[in-house]
């Protein structure tokens, strides 16, 4: 049975699921969807265009699916999704897309920590985790496992791979590579996330070839061209190393070296 405080204001056009739990004083707006078991702590904001997957946990004070602040944005209408088993902690901030991309995404079982912000159009993986105020301009994309570190601005437009960690309080002005540890003023990569990739399990042989493949990218005299040749030559193209040679090539901002 839904659980819905006396001093919440929910429209009755928004559909949430029959255990939905609502707290004191939060805001459902008109086209809102909720899933089952989610909770929705006191004094938040669900807007219009949230769709929310199930067993997610919104907690005090944040703000879901509200304009893109975006000038383009022309009020079109757009969505946020966000998917099971995520996290929202308070005061964090989620606008929905503008017609660039139409949807803002968040993946399955998320940490969005207090006070991060994910602007219009993102797109964010699965296992994601945002430490307390990661600011996310515009259009940015991260991969599944990514760690971003406290106190970051990503800049809009960039990409960064899967499995990646970023240290805290340094900014991102370009896009990072797959199973990278990038820190330091200005960002750099410092090695493979090794500790991360034995923590989920990757085998020996796998962190050895992309261990093997950083080391031509970013540690050699080659420019990006030259590793790129060298490691389709030199290192077994097992699919964690294609991830890296397809991602630096599809890549328009130009990568962390």
């Amino acid at each position: 049975m839904t659980d819905i405080h006396k001093t919440a204001i929910v429209s009755p056009k928004a559909d949430l699921a029959d255990d939905v739990k609502v707290g004191p004083y939060s805001i459902i707006e008109d086209d809102v969807q909720i899933g089952d078991g989610c909770v929705i702590d006191s004094s938040a904001l669900i807007a219009g265009g949230a769709r929310i997957g199930k067993n997610v946990r919104i907690r005090h004070g944040a703000v879901i699916s509200t304009e893109p602040q975006d000038l383009k944005f022309g009020g079109e209408k757009s969505v946020v999704t966000i998917g099971d088993g995520t996290t929202i902690r308070e005061y964090a901030t989620v606008n929905r897309g503008t017609a660039a991309r139409g949807e803002t995404t968040v993946g399955k079982n998320c940490l969005l920590m207090a006070y991060s912000h994910v602007a219009h159009d993102c797109l964010l993986g699965d296992n994601v985790i945002l430490a307390n105020s990661v600011n996310l301009a515009g259009h940015i994309e991260i991969g599944d496992y990514t760690i971003i570190g406290g106190i970051v601005p990503i800049h809009q437009f960039v990409k960064i791979g899967a499995h990646v960690m970023v240290g805290g309080g340094f900014r991102v002005q370009q896009d990072i590579c797959p199973y990278a540890l990038v820190a330091g003023y200005p960002l750099k990569v410092r090695g493979l996330n090794s500790i991360g990739l034995k923590r989920r399990g990757f085998k020996a042989e796998v962190v050895q070839a992309l261990d093997k493949a950083f080391k031509i990218l970013f540690f050699s005299k080659l420019n990006t061209t030259q590793a790129l040749e060298r490691i389709k030559g030199e290192v077994e193209l097992i699919a964690e190393v294609q991830a890296i040679v397809d991602f630096i090539e599809s890549s328009e901002r130009g990568i962390i070296k």
